[in-house]
């Protein structure tokens, strides 16, 4: 069964009643194009299409109705889609007599018996694809005991979740945060979930700190992209609200920059609330490195050490482990409950992929480094990793001193062919409202890297963009950046937020090339 919609309680429902039925569901984005939705809808062979005649996003319909039927028009597999209503006479659709059927009609028919299908403990729960670097999306199989063991106790443990909490996390259903920690973990828990459908910024900018404050939430799970842009907006903001309901606050998605770990810890914990800096992937299920709240003594920017029960270490080329402050690949050594089963229909890949590297060890694609207290550092993906003159530079780490000075909102850094080195630091930069873009900043800004990491990782060109490229999910696209500063033809951009960024960013960059 295919998924896609807004975030609206019938996406939740309708995932649960496919996992009491037995059928896999595959959701799918509902930012993504119509063609992303028919290339997810093929590989999986779905019969069944759940979606909605639209969804509100900035006071705005976003015509979900209207790319279905731009999808389907080359998906032979579908035979029937269920539509929910949300839109009412906002939007306009066309039903396809035979084909289509409202949500509303199927519900008043419909019995409220329905026996659950037993099930064995390794049948597929989901599919849900994700962004290969290859470009052609995986297909990751989670089954069903070992994936509800996993987000059931890391979402109670890792959160502190009591009886009475009121718990949000940020995400979209259509990423494996919703799945794992608004959908199974939270409710095999029984706890009380906030669903949000909309932005950060609308009415206005105070908008997530309002929902805290009316709902009194307890547990807020964010990502540090969207703790950047609050940063950018200013302390003004979340200063307007009573945020003393908040006990735990975490972040999710990829590593968390010192600078935006501080702002999260003063402006949103009120410096009283752990903050749980948690590390997993769409394969992985469940969250793998965490602090656990009142347990672990934390620091800012480390996710620190791994899940009891998980065992995790940083290796280099050859295997060996890495000493302390050693950069190197981030590995899992045993088995953990969640943990994904194959890629669909493509077997083959998922070996050589994740198993391939270092013989019975999963290789997760991330670069690390371990500490002298055995916390883990995340470095971001291994592709995100320079090779500046034989010195191995994580982009992350350049992004994080850039994002240090005091003009910048967010920063992208990329690795692009340079005759001496091999490869020269670029540096995509977005400034905080009210700063004046000039070449004296740009060599600040060079200068403030080399002197947080050194003469080695001074980045050879700053540019100023506005913003910069983004998945829908929030992941900075370097892989378009990178395309950008080398002057090549532009990848893959289907799974863009806002294509018109990257046009843009192009013609400024030729321009001061």
């Amino acid at each position: 069964v295919a998924v896609y919609m807004g975030m609206v309680p019938e996406l939740p429902i309708t995932l649960l009643a496919c996992a009491k039925i037995g059928a896999p569901h595959s959701v799918v984005f509902g930012g993504f194009s119509a063609e992303a939705l028919r290339e997810r809808i093929n590989d999986a062979q779905a019969k069944v299409l759940v979606t909605g005649d639209g969804a509100w996003r900035r006071g705005n319909v976003v015509p979900l109705k209207a790319s279905v039927d731009e999808a389907l028009a080359g998906t032979p597999s579908i035979e029937k889609v269920v539509v929910v209503e949300r839109m009412g006479k906002a939007t306009s659709i066309g039903m396809q007599k035979g084909r289509d059927v409202w949500w509303q009609d199927l519900m008043a028919k419909a019995s409220d018996k329905c026996e659950p299908e037993p099930m064995d403990a390794e049948d597929m729960l989901y599919i849900l694809y994700t962004s290969g670097t290859t470009g052609k999306p995986k297909g990751v199989v989670h089954t069903t005991a070992g994936y509800l063991a996993g987000v059931s106790s890391t979402h109670r443990i890792i959160f502190d979740v009591k009886e009475n909490d009121v718990y949000w996390c940020t995400a979209d259903i259509g990423w494996v945060t919703g799945h794992s920690y608004i959908v199974y973990g939270p409710l095999a828990n029984g706890s009380t979930s906030l669903m949000y459908e909309g932005t950060p910024d609308y009415p206005d900018r105070g908008r997530f700190w309002e929902i805290v404050a009316k709902y009194g939430v307890n547990v807020f799970y964010t990502a540090p992209t969207a703790i950047r842009t609050f940063m950018r907006w200013g302390e003004q903001w979340p200063s307007k609200y009573d945020l003393s309901s908040l006990r735990v606050i975490g972040t999710v998605g990829e590593p968390i920059n010192p600078e935006a770990w501080i702002w999260y810890h003063e402006n949103i914990g009120r410096e009283r609330c752990p903050i749980v800096d948690t590390w997993w992937q769409t394969e992985t299920g469940m969250a793998l490195i965490t602090p656990l709240p009142g347990i672990t003594a934390t620091k800012p920017g480390s996710a620190t050490r791994s899940f009891p029960g998980i065992e995790a270490e940083v290796l280099d080329e050859k295997g060996e482990k890495v000493g302390p402050g050693a950069g190197g690949y981030l590995v899992l050594t045993k088995p953990w409950p969640a943990m994904f089963r194959t890629i669909y229909g493509d077997p083959g890949r998922y070996v050589n992929q994740y198993w391939s590297r270092y013989p019975g060890k999963y290789f997760t694609g991330d670069g690390a480094k371990v500490d002298e207290d055995g916390y883990f550092w995340l470095l971001g993906r291994v592709d995100d990793v320079m090779n500046v003159a034989g010195h191995r530079i994580s982009t992350y780490e350049v992004e994080s001193a850039l994002v240090d000075h005091p003009a910048v909102a967010e920063a992208a850094v990329i690795g692009k062919n340079h005759e001496i080195k091999g490869q020269g630091i670029a540096g995509f930069v977005t400034l905080k409202e009210g700063v004046q873009a000039n070449d004296k900043l740009k060599d600040e800004l060079k200068q403030h890297v080399a002197h947080k990491i050194g003469a080695i990782a001074r980045p050879d060109d700053i540019f100023f963009a506005s913003e910069l490229p983004k998945t829908r999910s929030a992941k900075i696209m370097r892989r378009l950046l990178r395309d950008i500063a080398e002057g090549r033809v532009l990848g893959d951009t289907t799974t863009l937020a806002d294509p018109g960024v990257v046009a843009k960013l192009k013609s400024q960059y030729e321009e001061t090339g």
